[in-house]
């Protein structure tokens, strides 16, 4: 039986599953993901409202009538307006543009109606259904145009293009008439998860969206990079012109390339309240300077039209994310010179040498520039980090200020250490630890190598410190108890620690156990 799977038609065993269709596909999609299952052609068309004339002078959009008395006609409309292609314009007067003929089941009229410009009219020329044209007004008039006895053969409205229209001549022709997709599309589609539901001929499946970055917005696309966790993105908001991402919400970006913020596009935040937050648009929205455009969705918009909050949707970039950090000095030079790029290695070397710095930063830099430099430790030396679920705003605080909300090798200052005293203090930030509500806080002993941040219950609110040693009194910022937020516990090698010195840098990574 025939489908389609993201665009593409595909013969497959009648009885397929979903899951079935992937395998021998290969298409994209991530476990987890949702899928959009449209039952078929004209269950998509049934919703469309707006449709693209493609002329050889450009191309006229049509915006069909929802109204009861023209719905005759927009079904006449759906279900033939692939007649209308590869026909040459009729005739063009100063009025009117006539496209056809084609043949209808349509009876004729004789009476007399006034049109205006705009109007979109269904003509039975010399009275005959064998002579039905396509009639686009130009301009006011009143004609005997021999329309059904419905709505005086009006069945849609110009709402872009007029330049074209009047540009037409009938030395024109129409090359396609495309059905405009748009979220009041799809939005009786089902988003399906059960990957086995077995499939019917003509379905269509939808198992991921295509991106294509922003270049000019290289330090926002790295954002969105961030966001996106093992190939698919978790919606956190819902609504009629937008979805919302915002796990990154917080985390200040510059302004780069501002654009007009259409259907498909993606954006970032960047200035004002919900900063960072990452937004991909279902409808057109107004040119906002605080949002940075970061890319384009290519394909796949079907999906994005029918999530839900909460729902995990697969996506695919044109350009992958170039990030070293975490790997191999060595074992990302094969893929930096596949890509024409030079590789400048700083650090130490060796078969446990981890890049923990990468310079440039951001991909698309990195791309333009041609060459990149990163700098190693050796792997014992990185500090593992395993993190409580009991204090989520103290972990985001931490993530942060050191990085690893964005990057999987982060990075603190040392801002005290004394030899002897078993103690480790690291600079935070007094301005995004304002808000650092008491959570998790030790009630009768602090272990060694649990790392803790002072809390906004103290003076030097934002601090992080980590101690060698058990103790009774103080938490691991030399605080009290009650003004201390314990975030988790360092799992690494904790006597490497001891050797900083004040300014020097530690590299920290998040455990995988």
């Amino acid at each position: 039986m025939l489908i389609k799977i993201n665009g593409e038609e595909m013969n497959v065993a009648e009885g397929s599953t979903i899951q079935d269709v992937i395998d021998e596909s290969n298409a994209p999609y991530t476990p987890g993901s949702i899928i959009c299952l449209i039952k078929g052609k004209k269950e998509l068309e049934k919703n469309v409202s707006k449709f693209k004339i493609k002329t050889t002078q450009g191309s006229v959009i049509l915006e069909l009538l929802d109204t009861k008395e023209a719905q005759p006609l927009v079904d006449v409309w759906k279900k033939q307006y692939k007649d209308f292609e590869n026909l040459s314009i009729r005739w063009s007067t100063s009025n009117e543009v006539a496209i056809g003929p084609v043949v209808t089941e349509l009876e004729p009229t004789s009476e007399e109606y006034k049109y205006y410009e705009g109007d979109v009219v269904l003509s039975l020329s010399s009275f005959s259904n064998e002579s039905t044209h396509l009639i686009l007004i130009k301009e006011n008039t009143t004609n005997v145009y021999s329309v059904p006895p419905f709505n005086k053969g009006i069945f849609a409205r110009v709402i872009g293009g007029k330049k074209t229209l009047n540009s037409l001549t009938d030395d024109d022709e129409v090359k396609a008439i495309e059905p405009i997709i748009e979220r009041s599309t799809t939005t009786d589609s089902s988003a399906v998860s059960d990957l086995d539901t077995v499939l019917e001929e003509g379905n269509e499946l939808f198992t991921y969206v295509s991106l294509e970055v922003d270049n000019d917005s290289p330090v926002s696309v790295e954002h969105l990079f961030s966001v996106i966790k093992d190939g698919r993105i978790k919606v956190d908001f819902e609504s009629e012109s937008f979805l919302g991402f915002y796990e990154l919400k917080g985390i200040n970006k510059p302004k780069e390339n501002v654009v007009s913020r259409t259907r498909g596009n993606v954006t970032v935040r960047n200035s004002g309240v919900g900063v960072g937050k990452l937004y991909i648009y279902r409808e057109n929205r107004v040119l906002s300077p605080n949002h940075t455009n970061v890319g384009k969705i290519t394909k796949g918009m079907e999906i994005v039209d029918i999530a839900k909050k909460g729902d995990f949707i697969t996506i695919k970039s044109n350009q992958d994310r170039l990030m070293l950090l975490g790997h191999n000095q060595n074992e990302i030079d094969e893929k930096l010179a596949s890509l024409n790029i030079e590789h400048i290695k700083e650090g130490v070397t060796g078969e446990d040498a981890l890049i923990v710095e990468q310079t440039p930063k951001y991909t698309i830099d990195i791309l333009n520039e041609g060459k990149v430099t990163t700098k190693s430790i050796h792997k014992d030396d990185l500090c593992e980090i395993n993190f409580t679920d009991n204090a989520p705003r103290t972990v985001k605080y931490f993530k942060l200020v050191s990085g690893l909300l964005e990057e999987p090798i982060g990075k603190i200052k040392v801002h005290f250490s004394v030899p002897g005293m078993h103690i480790l203090i690291f600079e935070g930030d007094s301005n995004t630890s304002k808000g650092l509500v008491p959570e998790n806080t030790p009630e009768n002993i602090v272990k060694a190598c649990e790392i803790g941040i002072t809390n906004m219950a103290a003076k030097n609110v934002g601090l992080i410190g980590v101690r060698f040693e058990d103790n009774k009194e103080f938490g691991p910022t030399a605080e009290a108890f009650s003004s201390t937020n314990i975030l988790g516990k360092v799992v690494s090698d904790y006597s490497k620690l001891e050797k900083f010195k004040d300014g020097e840098i530690v590299y920290v990574k998040e455990s995988n156990d």
